[in-house]
């Protein structure tokens, strides 16, 4: 887990290299959604290690932005939430999408956590 003054460090890249810019002014940006359906009959030890792994995704070096959590409480008859986490990360471009594909921390969660969903449905996005 990264500490404060780390992630204080990632952040200030971040916004230096972000300066000015609004999302939808970034150029050839994409983006990777996935929605897991956790099955139910996990332990709290296998919900504990999923949510520890897929939140460790965000911190792949070509992440340039990345979302974990729950569904929200939003209850309208267009919004599904079916689903047990969303995991949205942001990529400057198709190649730093490429490079997390086979990065070695996706390759292990995948690895490690693969068995603990049901279903998974994954949406990519570009700009």
């Amino acid at each position: 887990m990264l500490g404060r003054a780390a992630i204080n460090a990632n952040l200030a890249k971040l916004k230096q290299k972000n300066v000015g810019q609004k999302m939808g002014d970034r150029k050839n940006m994409f983006v990777h959604s996935v929605y897991f359906w956790l099955k139910p009959d996990l332990t709290e030890e296998q919900r504990a290690k999923f949510w520890e792994s897929v939140r460790s995704l965000t911190t792949i070096e070509s992440v340039r932005q990345g979302f974990v959590g729950p569904p929200a409480s939003t209850d309208r008859p267009i919004i599904d939430r079916s689903y047990s986490c969303a995991l949205i990360v942001i990529f400057d471009d198709d190649a730093g999408h490429d490079a997390y594909q086979v990065h070695p921390v996706h390759e292990k969660f995948r690895e490690e956590c693969g068995a603990f969903w049901s279903k998974i449905l994954i949406y990519d996005a570009v700009n």
